[in-house]
């Protein structure tokens, strides 16, 4: 067993830092749980009472190759040793160019691509469209219901949910539109991912048609798995639609990588399994092994838009976290992480098909390899969120050693971000603490 809880949790010291939080921290940033870490290794997360958790979060989606990989603490190390920041902008560094040489091979896409680094997915979703409106001379850009981008304004203004993300922080960023996302379960009229994959794209294109024009609009930014709007795939046939309108009317498609990917869908990126190559690609999280590192890559003549100074900043491509960044892409290389990953998608599914079966307020279990949701709900006809459920069986994981996190437009998903070097045996010991709370949730 994995798991062991010496205190209640949260414990004695951890009680007391949250004190200490709530006296000098800043109300916005949010805590998913109580629990104050003291270290943390590939899928173990241990807190200052000696507590020790499984970890079904990866920091959202950035651990993908495990919390303090040695490869990526030595490199970083090593990086740190040579020079911690001197900035790319005024002395330029191999580390950089490397890293967006490898990311350019990495990403989906034929003909040249240039890349470019910068600290979080939200500066990448903000470079994107600065690019993009660059690139065509337009000013429309197209987003989609349910969907996260960030919390900068141009991010916040793409995103979908108001609370907590943008509520009094308004007025938003003028020419973004906001279409249909095709997630099945809660569309109306029907469930089958094919015909509303088919309704979907049918109200985009009226969209654009109506109430924007096709020659004003920019660019279109999709999630091809949402993230924090509850897990849903886009299916491959809407994404290829995407791809084929865009390129037909000049629109640069942007796919939003940030929690997708390095394997977290189970191949290094979520739009592989759909067969498209975006023109703009944002990446972050899962990039740097849990150094602030993000990028932008796509083709050049594309990325090559903004002059000389139009894009950058003070920390982008920070030598350390380029370092780290390249020792997580050399822990992909061979494919046996890849493969891992897609083995633990295949028995989370199972687990969560299961648990829609025999659970009545498991609505929808969903996701694309091991990146999976359930979808709580008071009754599977009419379908109600049940935000509440979500909440208490996120709390019976934290209480009896799992780390897991609520997600969801509506705020009623459990989702599953673990770390993809958890073992077989970790990833069931954890699903069974998960199971129990879910078995214990009444109206």
């Amino acid at each position: 067993m994995t798991i062991k809880l010496k205190t209640a949790v949260p414990g004695p010291k951890s009680r007391k830092l949250m004190a200490r939080r709530l006296r000098a921290v800043a109300r916005g940033p949010f805590h998913a749980t109580p629990v104050f870490l003291a270290r943390a290794r590939g899928a173990v997360i241990e807190d200052v009472d000696g507590n020790r958790f499984l970890d079904f979060a990866a920091g959202i989606g950035v651990a993908n190759a495990g919390h303090a990989p040695a490869a990526v603490v030595k490199a970083a190390a090593a990086a740190a040793a040579r020079c911690v920041h001197a900035g790319f902008n005024v002395t330029p560094y191999e580390g950089y160019v490397e890293l967006a040489e490898k990311l350019c091979a990495a990403v989906p896409g034929r003909g040249p691509k240039k890349a470019l680094l910068v600290n979080s997915g939200a500066e990448a979703v903000e470079n994107a469209v600065k690019i993009a409106r660059v690139f065509t001379g337009r000013q429309a850009v197209v987003c989609f219901d349910h969907g996260f981008h960030g919390r900068t304004y141009m991010a916040m203004t793409l995103t979908s949910k108001v609370k907590p993300y943008k509520s009094g922080f308004g007025p938003f960023n003028p020419e973004v539109y906001r279409a249909p996302f095709p997630y099945a379960y809660r569309w109306p009229g029907s469930n089958d991912p094919e015909r509303v994959s088919a309704e979907c794209f049918r109200a985009f294109t009226d969209l654009l048609t109506s109430q924007i024009g096709p020659d004003q609009t920019a660019a279109v930014i999709i999630e091809p798995v949402l993230g924090e709007g509850g897990f849903v795939p886009a299916p491959a046939s809407f994404l290829r639609k995407l791809r084929e309108y865009c390129t037909k009317h000049g629109i640069v498609l942007i796919a939003d990588e940030i929690q997708t990917g390095f394997g977290r869908t189970g191949t290094l990126f979520a739009c592989e399994q759909a067969g498209i190559a975006p023109d703009l690609m944002t990446l972050a999280k899962g990039l740097g092994g849990g150094l602030p590192i993000a990028a932008v890559v796509g083709r050049a003549e594309v990325m090559d838009a903004p002059s000389e100074g139009g894009v950058g900043g003070t920390y982008g491509g920070n030598p350390v976290a380029c370092a780290a960044a390249l020792a997580v892409l050399k822990l992909f290389q061979d494919g046996s992480l890849l493969a891992h990953a897609r083995a633990l998608g295949g028995i989370i599914e199972r687990r969560l098909t299961d648990w829609q079966t025999r659970f009545p307020c498991v609505g929808d279990a969903r996701g694309l390899g091991p990146m999976r949701a359930v979808e709580f709900v008071r009754d599977r006809a009419g379908k109600e969120p049940w935000r509440e459920a979500a909440g208490r069986v996120a709390k019976h994981c934290y209480e009896h050693g799992v780390i897991a996190l609520t997600a969801g437009t509506y705020s009623n998903v459990i989702r599953l971000l673990p770390p993809l070097v958890i073992t077989e045996a970790q990833l069931a010991e954890g699903l069974d603490v998960l199971e129990a709370g879910i078995a214990e949730v009444r109206p």
